[in-house]
């Protein structure tokens, strides 16, 4: 991997974590026209250990971008919970409730979801998916009434963060969609997905140290430079991101999606 190729893919990475428009299905397009995989699947560089390096790297990068842009939400609660204050503790809770779908279904079906990153195509359509997603929260951004979901609200938040293990389907989009459809409120419902993120971005990047075996003298410029423009780009996502839910206009990543979706599909048509 050379440093351009490494700040393209860092870029995409922190861009589309949380820009809703699926990081996984952009990464793997970004790779199927750098020509740098195999098989269009997210960890199947020309050089697998350091593909599977660079993936852990950008992860813990963009886990970075959330910790700074809630680092004062991410405090409170933590001294909260330092406090046995019982709102910081069922606030915890409830980001944990979320986020155990996603760890039961990776952990039962890894080599399944592995497996679709081999069919491109699935990404392209993922990201027609995502555009309908986006396009619904038109809907279910005027039913704000709550600052926190209660417990139901977060396991069907965290069901909704499963659908994203499908490439192409946004993480970001349909947690805070779904977080909107229960009646959250659009800046706590962006909060709220993104403090579910560490977790899972965390233990995406735990799962493939495994994989790495012993790494050996390798280049480690594309791995710095690709993190910090994942982490750089990743603060300005999440900002855009919030912002577009503030003004009502977070569906306009729909047209996108689908021009991107769509245009993938046939490129693969034709190819």
């Amino acid at each position: 991997m050379t440093v351009w190729e490494a700040v393209v893919l860092g870029f995409v990475q922190g861009a589309t974590e949380f820009l809703p428009v699926s990081s996984s299905g952009h990464l793997v397009i970004a790779q199927c026209f750098l020509s740098s995989c195999a098989a269009a699947s997210t960890s199947a560089l020309t050089d697998a250990t350091q593909g599977l390096l660079f993936e852990v790297a950008v992860h813990v990068a963009t886990l970075l971008s959330i910790l700074i842009v809630y680092r004062a939400r991410i405090a409170a609660l933590t001294k909260g919970m330092i406090a046995r204050h019982r709102d910081a503790w069922a606030y915890a809770g409830l980001i944990v409730a979320a986020t155990m779908p996603v760890v039961i279904v990776g952990g039962l079906a890894k080599d399944r979801i592995e497996a679709l990153f081999d069919n491109p195509m699935v990404s392209g359509v993922g990201l027609l998916v995502t555009g309908a997603i986006l396009w619904s929260s038109r809907v279910g951004i005027a039913r704000a009434a709550r600052e926190r979901p209660v417990l139901a609200a977060a396991v069907l938040i965290g069901l909704a963060q499963v659908c994203a293990v499908v490439p192409g389907i946004s993480r970001s989009g349909s947690t805070v969609v779904a977080a909107l459809w229960l009646g959250m409120y659009a800046e706590e419902a962006a909060a709220f997905s993104f403090l579910m993120a560490i977790p899972a971005i965390a233990g995406a990047a735990v799962l493939q140290i495994p994989n790495l075996g012993a790494v050996t003298a390798l280049d480690v410029r594309p791995l710095l430079v690709g993190s910090v423009v994942a982490a750089l780009t990743g603060v300005l996502a999440i900002r855009t991101f919030v912002a577009m839910l503030d003004k009502r206009s977070f569906y306009l990543f729909a047209p996108y999606c689908w021009l991107v979706g769509g245009g993938f599909l046939s490129y693969l048509w034709l190819r």
